[in-house]
């Protein structure tokens, strides 16, 4: 098949063919879900050569798969539960990624771990490390590095002196995991996947006992249709359970979600040239460099209430403070604090290895002909996740199916990028920036740079800042509602870019800039750029107001009260589980 250059971009005019295709062509594969996990069955379903739809109710990565704690990482607490499988299988994936399938977005970062304890646990770690260090075939990260106290507060000078007796530095990498998650979705739409967002599943269509199709609702106009295929993938992470009560079918496990919150803080807060890990009573705190940031994270408690927005509590947040102010000399205080993030991890709750194949942490089982599930997982496996799903789903497919190919399928922007990164100056005096834009841009773009700052032809005021955001470009704003697939101003503020999150005004103060530049891609007039600028602003008004709260429902109701930016979004069907 043929690709032309457009085929990967997810903008106005791919969306409304999408909406033909899904109702014309009948498909090997519909999945359901545009998280990591469904964006990576896309692609791996398309790059054996069959024909897939993927269809997610709001925006891609709107839900656990923007919200994690930006690392494409092994999982350094898994060995000591003696998971060695799972750290293998998650360090080899690392290792691709940072190598081949997406050097642009996966990059290297420096860890300390500050020891505690004389004499047992220097040779303890050390040994741990030494597995993670050659497990997974990792060759394109330093090994462990044993420093004495002196050498470790030079390393992080932000440290109290008496909170630690030496360290040990080791590797891991960092990724914004919802511009990651777009591009696996773009890149199987550059192989032929048809990407629609906004498309909500309601129903599933049945011949006899086999599920052969779904019913969809368009959440931006309310308009329904019906997809038809061989297997429909449910790959809707927390969700799950509520998309499985709609096929009427008892599910083969339950999924569970544990909320995970997390503080970003200015970098001047903290003085250190390295991430940190620190043990806590019940598990690990990472703080990690974003940019001109620090992510601090995470917790780890359960939650029952709304599953598109969970909410931080004043108790979340204090906690985290809590922890890492144990170790700091400067403490922080909440005044610090420029954004908050809370995502739900989809835990594994009541499965049986006679219902379902397990892989660790992951689980696919058939509950019917025609509808395969998946569920668990960690990001960093969203490969080797998609496949083991689409191996499940091949046998309710005609045709011969061939292997899973995606660990050879670099993701869009991959390509080049080395080389690119050598020819910062040249690309800086060509597009008549600074250089260390062009660094950010391919970071963000690898080898798209060209199609980006192509938007730029004739507009030269697209070259200039975002005025409240100055960390981005507005021709970015652009291109995430030509080519990203946004539709809204909550999917350009806090997804393609992370401006909700970096900014202490959360994206509020350049609502109404960002609105006016894509107004003309998305054919918004005067009513409907007002409209969205109300919306966002009330969810930024929203969260704020919720990470006062003591406890989750209190916290929950004041964020739930927020309008959706997509009007016609159905309320998720009640399970019995």
């Amino acid at each position: 098949m043929t690709m032309k250059p457009e085929s990967q971009f997810l903008g106005p005019e791919q969306r409304r063919t999408a909406w033909q295709r899904l109702g014309k062509e009948h498909f090997d594969v519909i999945v359901i879900g545009g998280g990591v996990v469904g964006a990576g069955i896309a692609l791996d379903a398309a790059t054996r050569g069959l024909s897939v739809a993927l269809v997610e109710a709001r925006d891609l990565a709107s839900g656990t798969s923007s919200r994690s704690s930006k690392m494409f990482h092994g999982g350094l607490r898994y060995l000591e539960q003696l998971e060695f499988g799972l750290v293998r299988e998650a360090l080899r994936e690392r290792e691709l990624a940072l190598a081949r399938l997406a050097p642009h977005l996966v990059k290297p970062l420096r860890f300390l771990y500050p020891l505690t304890r004389r004499v047992w646990e220097r040779p303890y770690v050390a040994s741990g490390l030494m597995l993670y260090d050659t497990m997974g075939g990792a060759k394109s990260v330093p090994g462990q590095h044993h420093l004495t106290r002196a050498g470790a507060l030079r390393l992080a000078p932000g440290l109290r002196r008496d909170s630690l007796i030496g360290g040990v530095s080791y590797y891991d990498t960092v990724v914004d995991d919802a511009r990651h998650t777009m591009m696996v979705a773009r890149t199987a739409a550059h192989y032929g996947a048809v990407i629609r967002m906004s498309t909500q599943v309601v129903g599933f269509l049945r011949e006899s006992d086999r599920i052969v199709g779904v019913r969809f609702r368009d959440t931006e106009d309310g308009r329904s249709g019906e997809a038809k295929g061989h297997v429909v993938i449910n790959a809707t992470g927390v969700w799950t359970d509520e998309v499985q009560a709609l096929s009427h079918n008892r599910g083969r496990f339950h999924v569970r979600a544990s909320k995970g919150v997390h503080i970003v803080v200015p970098r001047d807060r903290i003085v250190s040239d390295t991430a940190i890990i620190l043990r806590t009573a019940t598990s690990v705190l990472f703080v990690i460099p974003w940019g001109a940031f620090w992510i601090i994270g995470t917790t780890d408690t359960d939650w029952n209430l709304d599953l598109a927005h969970p909410a931080a509590t004043k108790a979340d947040i204090d906690y985290l403070l809590d922890r890492v102010n144990q170790v700091l000399v400067t403490p922080l205080t909440s005044d610090d604090i420029t954004g908050v993030y809370a995502g739900l991890r989809p835990l594994l709750a009541g499965e049986s290895d006679s219902t379902s194949k397990l892989s660790r942490e992951h689980a696919v089982a058939r509950i019917a002909p025609g509808l395969v599930a998946i569920a668990g997982g960690k990001y960093t496996t969203y490969r080797v996740m998609a496949y083991d799903a689409m191996d499940e789903a091949a046998q309710d497919i005609p045709a011969r199916v061939s292997p899973s190919i995606t660990e050879k399928v670099p993701l869009l922007g991959a390509d080049g990028y080395f080389a690119l990164v050598n020819q910062t100056v040249q690309l800086a005096e060509a597009y008549g920036v600074h250089p260390y834009r062009v660094k950010h841009l391919l970071d963000r773009y690898g080898s798209l740079i060209d199609e980006v700052m192509a938007m730029t032809a004739g507009k030269p005021e697209l070259l200039q800042p975002i005025t409240e955001a100055p960390s981005y470009l507005q021709v970015e704003a652009v291109y995430a509602a030509a080519a990203e697939g946004a539709l809204h101003l909550d999917d350009i503020l806090a997804r393609r870019t992370r401006i909700s999150i970096e900014y202490s005004h959360r994206g509020a103060h350049c609502a109404e800039q960002v609105a006016r530049l894509v107004a003309p891609v998305l054919g918004w007039d005067e009513a409907e750029i007002d409209r969205e600028i109300r919306t966002y602003q009330a969810r930024v008004e929203a969260e704020i107001r919720s990470q006062t709260q003591p406890d989750d429902a209190a916290a929950d109701a004041l964020r739930a009260a927020a309008p959706e930016p997509r009007a016609q979004i159905l309320e998720p069907v009640p399970t019995d589980g």
